[in-house]
């Protein structure tokens, strides 16, 4: 079990938005999604893009570099590349599709914690 970590203000972070956070040497991506929050490494397992320079929608995010997604709730991947057919099928072999790590996350009066 680890610790809770003030992350940031609760209001710097809108209604569908995300951002990088930076907390205990790991890169996070925080979001918040219909009033809730969710955090997830902020660093692509496919080829190492941030994340929070994807595109963010509902709970989905997507890769800016390959088009990978993954669903901030769980941070299983969906997606693993958007390359297509056979190309595809090579860059899975190469590198296996891999879940993203989550985080719980909690609110303390204005501020978003999360645990690392």
């Amino acid at each position: 079990m680890g610790k809770f970590v003030a992350a940031a203000k609760s209001a710097d972070l809108p209604d569908g938005k995300m951002k990088e956070v930076s907390l205990e040497g790991q890169h996070i991506l925080l979001a918040r999604v219909g009033g809730k929050l969710y955090a997830a490494e902020n660093i692509c397992p496919h080829m190492g893009a941030k994340l929070s320079e994807g595109k963010l929608e509902g709970t989905v995010v997507t890769c800016p570099r390959h088009g990978s997604q993954f669903d901030l709730s769980d941070g299983r991947a969906i997606r693993w590349t958007n390359f297509p057919g056979p190309v595809s099928a090579l860059a899975k072999v190469s590198k296996k599709p891999r879940s993203l790590k989550t985080y719980q996350v909690k609110v303390e009066g204005d501020r978003i914690q999360i645990e690392v």
